[in-house]
Order: C-alpha cells, then structure tokens, then sequence
C-alpha cells in the first residue's frame, strides 16, 4: 500500500506521536472518551504498512472480548478502505457491499488472521494450547493440549466437592466460597500449595492450602484449568523453559497492551518475560524493531477487588525509561462529553493524590447544566428516574431508550427502579444478571461439548451422566466414582466399559449403555460436520431437547430459545473464524463476559454498575445513590486509598455520559434488608463546583408512592425557568439549594481528632479520621450505634459540642 502515512491523518498531534512510535517503550495516558481505540488500531496498521511488521509478530491485549472484536473489525475497514483506495482507486464506501466483502476477505486472510488480538486470558489460553505439553509441574501434575476450561461455577463446585466431600469438613465452618477465593488469590500471587501452608498462620490456612493441593491434583486428573491458571501456568512455563520463552519473545516482537491500569501483577510479570526475554526492564537495550505500547488511566483504575494494581502503569516509565526516548504521551482531548461534564469530571477526580496529572479538554460545546435531584427515599428516587426518562422521551420524538443507562454502585439497587420501569412501561434490560453461558441448559450442553473433546473432564461428565433422566442412580455414580478413584483413572473409562457396567451398575446398566453409546455416536461426527451441527445434533441425540419439548410449560420453551441462541452462537463463531471447531468454539464461551453478551440492537434502557459501565458511553447517564456510605462505599470511609478508588469510580461514571447527566440521592434508605437509614449526599457532590449543577426538588416522597401510586403527587422534575430561578434567588436560596440547604454553618473552622460534634440526623458522635488538608479535607465520625461515617464538614449540618449553649 502507498501513503501508509496516511494513517496519521485525521488524528490529533499527541495520537500522531503515539501511533507513529515505532521502536522502545511507550506509555499512553489516555484519559477518558479521548480516542484511545483509534490510536490503538491505526497504530497496528501503521506499523504494519509504514514500518513492514509481519502482522505474526503483533500481540494486541485488550480488557474485554468485545473490544478485541471491535479493534480486528476497525482494523480490518481501516485496511480496506485503503486497499481500495490503492488498487481501485475509489473510496471504499462508494463500493458495492460484494466488493467490499471481497477486500475485506483479503485484509482478514492476509494480515488481521495472522494477529493476536485478545484478552490476557484468551491469548494464553490459546499459548498454552501449544505449549502445556512442555510444562513441567512441581508436584508432577501433567495437562494435554485438550484441556477444558473450567467457569467459576465449575471451579467452586469442585472445590465443594473436596470441602465436603473428600475431606468431610464442617462447610459452615470451611466456606468453600472463601476457600476458592483464597486459592484464587494465591495463584494471582504466583503462589503453589507448600508456599500457601508456610505462610499459613492458623488451622484454617493450612486447610486451605490442602484444599489448594488437592484442588490442583483434581483439575490435573479432569484434564482442565481455571481462569487463574490460563496466567499462572504461563508465568511458570515461560520462566522455567528458556527455549519456549525464547520462542514467544522472538515472535511478537510489538506488544500492545489496552487499560494497562487495570493489570495485576501475573499479567505484568507475562508482559516483561515477552517483551524482555526474562531480563530486568530497566537493563534491557535490544529495542532494535521492537516495542512496547501500554494504553492506560490511572484515574479509571477501579478493578483492585480483581487483584488489579494502577502502581503497575504509575511505574511504567521507571520500569522501562531507561533510554533516550520520550516514555509517555498524553491523549487529553475528549470527544465524547460536554465540557460541563468534563470539567465536572476534572475537578472531582483532582481530589485523588495518587495519579498522573491530565486534564480532559472538550472538543465539544458547553451542553447542558448536570442535573441533581435529592428525593426522600430509595422509592421516590425510582419514581424520580423514571418521570426524567418520560420527559425526555416526550420531549426528543429522535431519543432512544438505547440511547439511556442508569448506574448504581451495587446490583440490589436495581430492584426497585426495575419495578418503576415495569409499572411505566419502559423497556429495559440488566447487565451483570445470570451470564448467557452460566444458564443451566447451556452450561449442560457445553459438558456435553467439553466431554466430546476431552473424556477426562468428571465435572462435565458427573453433571450429564443423568441429565435428561435415564435412570442412573446417585448410589450408582457413587460407586463408579470410587473405583475410579481407587483405580486411579479418568472415570470415563469406567463408565464406558462394559464389563464395569454389568459389575456396577445394576438397574443403571441400560442407561449407562445409552449414555456410551450418545456420546461414541457424537464424538465419531466430530471431523465430519461444523461445531453448530454437532450442536444441534447434541440436543437431538441426547434426548435433552425431546424433553423440553415434552414438558411444554413456558420455562421449558424459554430453555429451548435459548438452546437455539446457542447454535446461533456457534454460527456466529464459524462466520467470524476461518478455522472454526469445537475446541476454539468452547474456549471463547468459557471466557465471555457478561458485557460480551450485551446487544446494543435492542432499544432498552439499560441498568448496569458502575464497574460494569467502564469503556461504555450513553448519550444520557443517570447516577443514583449518590450517598455516604453508599457511594463512596461504607468499606472506604476508613481508607483513603479506597476512598481514592470510588472516587475514581465516580470519575468513570461521569464521563460516560456524552450530553446529559443527572445525578440522584436520597435522604433515607433500606439497604441491606435493614431498617431505613437516614442518608447524606456524597461527598462526592461537594466536589464538583455549584455552578455546573442546577437542583430539582420533589415534593412528596416513596411515603406518597405507597399510598396513592400517582407519579403526579410524587415529584416535580419539570426544568427550572428563568422565573422560577429569580424566585429562588429571591427568596434568598440558591439554585443549587439540594446542596447548599445542608452546608455546615461554621466556615474555616479547624476540626482535630478527638472533637466532639453533634449532627442535626445522626445525634452526638466523635472525630476519628481526618483526611486531606487545608479546606479539603473529609473527617470520620464514630456516631453512637451506627457505622462510622466520612462527612465534608463545609456540608454536613454539624456543631462542635463546646458551641452548644
């Protein structure tokens, strides 16, 4: 292609300085809606057509499936767009959708097939199924390159299994959940089971560590891995075998790495022995046609309860700045939001010390003022939400629902804004409910898949044998998985060997023989048909989907829907893969996320955490539950460092909206399945300057609600006029007055630990904290017979006790 230059056309100086870096180091501050994916994509492509990068040697880590799909498709229309350019000498939009499809086809064969675009785990998912064979494992655990991977659900099943099973322990006093996580976290520490039990200072972390190394010998004998192991296993084979590390590390020779903040240290420890070859980044010179692009925001690092570390991106440029070049550029130009929004975001997220210092600069106009409603109760908030969406909607005959997303800090505070949406008829949907892939009928089909391709895989095996019913009794699994214990092989070979059957099985036999006989009749049309053929011919061979059909209820017919989605999935696969099978099929549904799933086809709102949101943009954002203890999080108000974290979680909230934003909180709440609390306004509030936010005022609340149903007698939302906001100025009130209405009445006063104060809600209570300094500063107070609670003293309607006459 001529021109490859032209790829740094239409981008922005500091996007040219990153796209066109070619050889060394290079740390992306890019901040929120700033183009980033732009500058990532036209990166790959500048490198391979300006700088001759065989596209083999390209690594590409994204946060999301998702993304690594948009990024090969963007990619993919870049490079077509200028290959029609070169050889038809046309603009590619003017071409007909055939020749288009013909251009694309060549891109993909030739250049984005050969790259390794994925997420952390589905690129050495896909290392290790090369390369597992030449693992060597400190307690002889062995894996073949057919490995299955096993789900959290899979993962804390085996793990009750061992709890309650092989070591007959007290589940009450044992919580397998803890234990996983435990195991979890160790093996995100690169810790085995011996270093687990050194470390252990009681009883419960030594039974944890057994159930560590038992845990591992049962993933070994089924011939599978957790997600954890799809990162550890590759830190230890790349480290303990020179030849494969000197292999990958010749290979991909230009690593790109997206949201680089939200790395642990696994995946940074991956990182290094790739780009470095195992040596230390900071003595490694052979930078030769060789890089390293990391694109990250440590002001969006919100994933440290996934063991993410933003110090990872703070020390990118100590770690490997030892050349001449410049390390970083900064991508600060927002095209997404208002310039309200984000000069509400800057001043809020300038609150947090740890961080690279950036401001967003608007590209857009003012937009419209943030919109902030203090209602009575979690109800009237609800209520609240949905009488602005109907407003809106009423007024813009152009806006979508699509177009909408509410976001709150937990999952349980959607219950009671779905119920207002139902009782107004707004369509909506719930991101973060039951996965696809974690739905009962298709995790049932998928063991039947996995065991098809892998026979050493009991989980999946234990979970169909009987499934539909075919008259095998628990007392009969029982005693075949025994022998197979005792035997010391893969229950399989128990269950499919006749002679076994007619010793064991009893009454079971002839199911048992069906079973053998399902699953030999399957795994003989592997090589002969496509991965959504063997799928339906699951269903049907299996009896599974005869008995949905059979049971006739609306669950059933919702099940089978969703069995045909599945096939539908597979379909998608073989459209979007070339070199589609089972295998590839299986390792993508075991590694979806929830946000992979979301159809952005559908016109709902959409009702998502503030976790979930991230890399997301709606045109209209709601907040809600903007209170202490809520959001920031009752667990923060003693840390800074995590009051620091839901800060920058809030940053991430704002700065997905791109014209409108309202902000909700109320001034009680039920939470926790508890008594209703009083509730005061974030302080997050008090961070974003009053003249980017104008008050709504209900006038009754969730009280009116429960009584009449009648929204009209709930809340006013209607927009202020310029006469109602000279009625307020008038009356001496603020047009902010939600937050100036409970502003502290002592200004400048210096509060110390130990002071006792009493709160106009809360009663009398006692300094313990106070963080921050000069007038910023946010102070903890221990109130008799509640949580502590972290309070903006310019805001919060408190009195020293000494002033009180």
């Amino acid at each position: 292609m001529d021109n490859a230059s032209t790829f740094l056309h239409g981008l922005n100086e500091e996007q040219s300085k990153a796209v066109n870096h070619h050889q060394g180091p290079l740390l992306v501050v890019a901040g929120a809606g700033s183009g980033k994916t732009k500058a990532l994509t036209h990166r790959i492509a500048h490198l391979i057509s300006e700088y001759k990068v065989d596209p083999s040697e390209i690594l590409a880590v994204t946060f999301t499936n998702k993304a690594a799909r948009e990024m090969k498709d963007r990619l993919e229309i870049l490079l077509a767009q200028k290959l029609a350019e070169h050889d038809l000498a046309q603009p590619f939009s003017t071409l007909t959708f055939s020749v288009q499809n013909q251009l694309r086809t060549r891109i993909y064969r030739n250049i984005t097939k050969e790259l390794w675009i994925g997420t952390f785990h589905a690129l050495f998912a896909r290392l290790l199924r090369l390369d597992i064979e030449k693992y060597l494992d400190k307690e002889g655990l062995k894996w073949t390159r057919h490995f299955s991977i096993y789900d959290e659900t899979d993962a804390l099943s085996l793990v009750k299994e061992i709890v309650t099973q092989d070591l007959q322990l007290d589940p009450k006093r044992y919580e397998p959940k803890k234990i996983r996580w435990a195991i979890s976290n160790a093996k995100n520490k690169g810790i085995l089971p011996d270093q687990l039990e050194r470390e252990a200072e009681a009883q419960k972390g030594r039974i944890t560590a057994n159930v560590y190394r038992i845990y591992r010998k049962a993933l070994s004998a089924n011939n599978a891995l957790d997600f954890d192991d799809l990162l550890l296993l590759p830190v230890q084979l790349l480290k303990q075998n020179e030849s494969v590390r000197k292999y990958w590390h010749e290979r991909f020779k230009h690593l790109l790495v997206d949201e680089y903040q939200d790395t642990n240290w696994t995946q940074y420890e991956l990182i290094k022995l790739l780009v470095t070859n195992g040596e230390e980044p900071s003595n490694y010179n052979k930078w030769s046609n060789r890089s390293v692009f990391v694109v990250g925001d440590a002001d969006q690092s919100i994933y440290s309860f996934r063991a993410a570390d933003f110090r990872i991106l703070m020390g990118f440029e100590k770690d490997f700045g030892n050349i001449e070049k410049e390390t970083i550029v900064k991508l600060e130009e927002n095209y997404r939001s208002t310039s309200n929004i984000l000069e509400a975001a800057n001043c809020l997220i300038s609150n947090n010390k740890e961080r690279i210092d950036k401001i967003l600069k608007a590209t857009r106009g003012t937009g419209d003022l943030i919109k902030l409603t203090r209602c009575d109760d979690e109800i009237s908030e609800a209520e609240a939400i949905v009488h602005r969406l109907r407003i809106l909607d009423a007024g813009d005959e152009n806006l979508n629902w699509k177009d909408i997303s509410i976001l709150y800090r937990t999952n349980a505070q959607s219950r009671v804004i779905e119920e207002s949406l139902v009782r107004w008829n707004i369509p909506y949907i719930v991101v973060g409910g039951l996965r696809f892939y974690d739905r009962r009928e298709i995790k049932d089909i998928l063991a039947y898949l996995k065991l098809l391709i892998n026979p050493s895989d009991s989980v999946s095996l234990l979970r169909i044998l009987n499934v539909p019913k075919r008259g095998i009794g628990k007392t009969t699994v029982q005693k075949f998985t025994e022998a197979a214990n005792q035997l010391g092989i893969p229950l399989w070979e128990i269950v499919t060997d006749p002679e076994a059957i007619r010793s064991l099985a009893g009454r079971s036999a002839k199911g048992l023989l069906e079973f053998r006989e399902i699953i030999q009749s399957l795994q003989s049309q592997l090589n002969n048909v496509s991965t959504s053929e063997i799928i339906q011919l699951t269903l049907e061979n299996s009896g599974y989907l005869k008995e949905l059909i059979a049971t006739g209820t609306d669950e059933s017919e919702e099940r089978r829907r969703n069995l045909q989605e599945l096939v539908n999935a597979a379909l998608q696969y073989q459209e979007e893969n070339e070199a589609a099978d089972l295998e590839g099929f299986l390792a993508t549904a075991a590694l979806a996320s929830d946000s992979d799933n979301k159809d952005s086809t559908l016109d709902r709102v959409t009702l998502m955490t503030l976790h979930s949101s991230k890399g997301l943009e709606f045109p209209i954002v709601c907040l809600v539950g903007m209170e202490q203890g809520l959001f920031p999080s009752y667990r923060s108000l003693d840390d800074p460092a995590s009051l620091e974290e839901e800060r920058r979680l809030c940053y991430v909230g704002l700065t997905r909206a791109k014209e409108k934003l309202f902000l909700f909180h109320a001034n009680e709440r039920r939470l926790w399945g508890g008594a209703r609390e009083p509730a005061l306004a974030s302080i997050f509030l008090s961070e974003i300057p009053d003249s980017l936010i104008e008050g709504d005022y209900p006038l009754a609340g969730g009280t009116a609600l429960r009584r009449d149903r009648h929204l009209d007698r709930l809340t006013r939302l209607d927009k202020f006029s310029s006469s109602s906001h000279n009625h307020l100025s008038n009356l001496g009130i603020p047009s902010n007055s939600v937050r100036k209405m409970s502003s502290g009445p002592i200004p400048g006063k210096k509060w110390a630990v130990g002071d006792k104060i009493i709160h106009s809600n809360f009663g009398k209570g006692q300094i313990t904290h106070i963080f921050g300094s000069g007038e910023k500063i946010s102070i903890a107070i221990k109130f008799d017979g509640m949580s502590p609670k972290i309070l903006d003293p310019r805001l919060a309607p408190i009195k020293p006790i000494e002033d009180i006459s």
